[in-house]
C-alpha cells in the first residue's frame, strides 16, 4: 500500500516538472498578391474605304465604240464607276452610261445609232457657216437618250472636256445641260459649228486635251482607268476637203494624248487600227476590241486596287 503511494507521488511530481506545450507560433500575414493585369484587348480592324474610281474616255468619233466594250468588262468584273470623264464622242458615251449606269443599254443604243443620228451636214451650211454640219442633231439625240435635263442629276458624277475657241483654254462642263455640254465637246473644228454655251464659243476638247486625266484627278479621284482610241492615225484614204479635216483633227488628238497618258493608275487602249473617224460599219469589232483590251488590263486595275487600299489601311492603323 505504501509502495503504491510512494509511485503515484513519483508519477505526479515528474507530470509537473514537464514543460508546459508552447502555444502556437503566430503566422505572420501573407502579403497581398497584385492582381494579374488583364490581357490586351484586341486590336480592331481599320475599316478601310474604297477608292474613288474614275472612268475617263478619250476621243476618237467612230472608234468611241470601244469605249462601251471597256465599260461592260468592267461592269461584268464589278469595278466600280465613281466619275466619268469624257472627250468628244467620250463625253457621248460617258454621259448615256452616267444617266444609268447600264452597259446594256448604253450598247443596245449604240447598234441603233447611225452616223446620220449625228451628222447633220448641209450644203448651205458648208459654205456659209462655221462646219459642215450645225450639231442640231448630236444635241437633240443625247436629248433624247439621257432622261436627265442636267449633269448635276445624272447617276454617276459626270464632266465633259470642251475648248474655249477664243483662247485655246480647257473647259471643264460639270454643270448645266447635258446635251449642251456633249454637243460643245465633240464640236470638232471645221465639222461642226462651234458652240455657244455658259459664255463661250467652245469646240471640241480634243484640241487641247484628249484624254483628261488631270481633271479626274482635281475632281477627287483616287484611281484613274483612261481608255485612249487615239492610237495609229495612219490613214491612205483621204480625198476630200472633210476627209483632210478629219485627218487633221485625229493627228491632233494623238499628238496631244501622248505626254498626259501616262499619268492614268491603269491605261486601256483598244485595238482601232483602220477604223476611220465616220465609219460607223464597224461598230462591233471596235466593241470586242475594248472588252479585249479591259480583260487585259482587269489584273493590272486590282493591283492598284489592293495597293491603294493597304496604303489607306496604314494611314488609318492606330499608332502604339
Amino acid at each position: 500500500m505504501r509502495l503504491a503511494a510512494t509511485l503515484l507521488l513519483a508519477v505526479l511530481a515528474t507530470a509537473c516538472r514537464t514543460a508546459a506545450p508552447r502555444p502556437p507560433e503566430a503566422t505572420a500575414p501573407a502579403a497581398p498578391v497584385a492582381p494579374a493585369p488583364p490581357p490586351p484587348a484586341p486590336a480592331r480592324a481599320v475599316a478601310v474605304p474604297e477608292p474613288r474610281i474614275a472612268l475617263v474616255l478619250g476621243g476618237g468619233a467612230a472608234r468611241g465604240f470601244a469605249h462601251i466594250g471597256v465599260i461592260r468588262v468592267l461592269e461584268q468584273e464589278r469595278i466600280p464607276v465613281d466619275l466619268v470623264v469624257g472627250t468628244s464622242v467620250g463625253s457621248l458615251i460617258g454621259a448615256i452610261y452616267a444617266s444609268a449606269r447600264d452597259s446594256f443599254e448604253l450598247e443596245w443604243t449604240a447598234f441603233q445609232l447611225q452616223k446620220d443620228d449625228l451628222f447633220d451636214f448641209g450644203l448651205v451650211n458648208a459654205v456659209v457657216g462655221m462646219g459642215y454640219a450645225k450639231g442640231d442633231k448630236l444635241e437633240a439625240f443625247v436629248r433624247a437618250k439621257v432622261k436627265q435635263a442636267n449633269i448635276e442629276q445624272l447617276a454617276i458624277p459626270f464632266a465633259a472636256v470642251a475648248t474655249d475657241l477664243n483662247w485655246g483654254e480647257r473647259v471643264v462642263l460639270d454643270r448645266g445641260s447635258v446635251a449642251r455640254a456633249v454637243r460643245a465637246s465633240s464640236a470638232i473644228p471645221g465639222i461642226f459649228e462651234p458652240v455657244a454655251h455658259q459664255g463661250k464659243i467652245l469646240v471640241d476638247g480634243g484640241v487641247v486635251d484628249n484624254i483628261a486625266i488631270d481633271v479626274a484627278r482635281l475632281k477627287g479621284a483616287d484611281l484613274v482607268v483612261a481608255v485612249d482610241i487615239s492610237d495609229d492615225v495612219g490613214n491612205v484614204q483621204i480625198r476630200n476637203v472633210l476627209d483632210v479635216l478629219l485627218q487633221s483633227t485625229n493627228i491632233m488628238f494623238a499628238e496631244n494624248v501622248k505626254h498626259r497618258r501616262q499619268g492614268a493608275d491603269v491605261l486601256v487602249a483598244p485595238d482601232v487600227r483602220g477604223v476611220g473617224m465616220l465609219d460607223f460599219g464597224q461598230k462591233k469589232r471596235c466593241m470586242q476590241a475594248g472588252m479585249d483590251a479591259a480583260r487585259r488590263a482587269v489584273p493590272q486595275l486590282r493591283a492598284a486596287i489592293a495597293a491603294w487600299k493597304a496604303r489607306k489601311a496604314a494611314q488609318l492603323a492606330p499608332r502604339s
